[in-house]
């Protein structure tokens, strides 16, 4: 089965390939969750760009707002490598204002 799918911005397509629904659902909804993002929460601009840095050999993912310089930070699944957005405030509640968007305020508290 062959299944392909164009992010709601447009700007990306994926060509999924599975042996069944559920397989498929599987390989979609992990593909929407990290590339289906079309503005930042913040101002709302649709210019967003894929970062990965490195730190002390460790991959930091993350997406860009062109405009504010706001991230969504994404975790990384501790098996099969998969990645997830972060969005949940550090005190673990969930985030509804920005729904994971952040941008750093200069200070460290």
């Amino acid at each position: 089965m062959k299944l392909t799918y164009t992010t709601k911005n447009q700007r990306l397509q994926v060509e999924i390939d599975s042996d069944s629904v559920k397989e498929t659902f599987k390989k979609l909804a992990e593909f929407q969750e990290v590339f289906d993002e079309s503005c930042c929460q913040l101002c709302h601009n649709e210019d967003l760009q894929f970062v990965v840095r490195t730190v002390d050999g460790n991959d930091y993912y993350e997406l860009k707002c062109r405009k504010c310089f706001a991230k969504l930070a994404f975790g990384q699944h501790k098996t099969g490598g998969s990645l997830f957005p972060k969005r949940k405030n550090d005190d673990g509640s969930f985030d509804k204002e920005g729904k994971g968007w952040h941008k750093w305020n200069g200070k460290s508290d």
